[in-house]
């Protein structure tokens, strides 16, 4: 009899709990979607609207876009609860997670994605050390593998990038250019980007024009947080619904061009710790308190 009446109370407080977890989901009839490196509500659209229909059929939620102008702004609706998921770079992650404490969700497990230190194949340059009073061209401040990275990889080859060399700070197909001319000793590159973008597509030069002196490994993935405001029911649905249906959700990502360095990648599950090689590339620049976002 107590066995018996044991058994039916479980059974009723699972139930219980499959319908809460139902009433949480059915709450969240639309989730606000921020993407930290695309500006404007129709650029949204254009270039995440299949990712948003693609996002909708699979789970059953609604989904709306809600545009930002920089990383602050994103880091600031999540705050304010105005926003609950944010597609951003490894870099952004770490400093919105510690204003926020939003949590990292999903990976977007991108193929090759690494740094780089790139002279030129004539050059006198053979090791990292060799650049020590050289100028050095990197892409934007902040830019994970355009600068904190080629900037951590010259530190754990025994060169101060603070003090040692000479940064400068430009777009990629400026860096390439300069190193052409010799107005820079060596670039800071993502290298898979540099050489589809730049080195591939310039007639002028060959591939073995350039000499790569020193890569690191693949870099954490680009992630999609979710605000600490968001129901973790809500959380796992989405976790398991970009798991589950990824063939369909990465087609609709690489519809667009403008997401080709998305071409090839898979979507794992991340915790906070895999982002702590990032923190020390903070480090690396003398931001150790990941309190702002640097270059902003």
């Amino acid at each position: 009899m107590i066995r018996a009446y044991c058994a039916r109370a479980l059974a009723g407080v699972a139930v219980l709990l499959g319908l809460a977890a139902g009433n949480v989901l059915a709450q969240a009839e639309e989730l606000r979607l921020a993407v930290t490196d695309v500006e404007g509500l129709e650029r949204l659209q254009t270039e995440w609207g299949p990712v948003k229909a693609a996002l909708e059929k699979a789970s059953g939620l609604e989904f709306k876009f809600f545009p930002v102008n920089n990383r602050t702004a994103a880091a600031e609706a999540l705050r304010a609860k105005k926003v609950d998921l944010v597609i951003t770079g490894p870099a952004e992650y770490v400093i919105i997670n510690k204003l926020t404490d939003a949590k990292p969700l999903i990976g977007f497990g991108r193929p090759d994605y690494l740094c780089a230190i790139v002279v030129m194949a004539r050059s006198p340059y053979l090791r990292p050390m060799d650049l020590k009073g050289q100028k050095v061209a990197f892409k934007d401040v902040g830019s994970t593998s355009g600068h904190l990275c080629p900037m951590q990889l010259l530190a754990d080859y025994g060169i101060a990038p603070m003090s040692d060399i000479s940064r400068v700070h430009t777009s990629q197909n400026l860096q390439h250019e300069a190193l052409k001319r010799g107005d820079v000793a060596a670039i800071g590159v993502n290298y898979n980007s540099w050489v589809s973008k730049a080195r591939n597509k310039d007639t002028s030069v060959r591939p073995g024009d350039f000499r790569v002196i020193a890569r690191s490994g693949d870099l954490p993935n680009d992630v999609l947080m979710i605000g600490a405001h968001v129901d973790s029911a809500v959380g796992e649905k989405i976790s398991n619904v970009f798991i589950d249906h990824q063939n369909e959700i990465v087609a609709a990502i690489t519809t667009n061009e403008e997401n080709a360095k998305y071409e090839g990648m898979t979507f794992i599950k991340v915790v906070d710790k895999d982002y702590d090689i990032v923190r020390a590339m903070y480090g690396a620049i003398g931001h150790t308190q990941f309190a702002e976002f640097v270059g902003e």
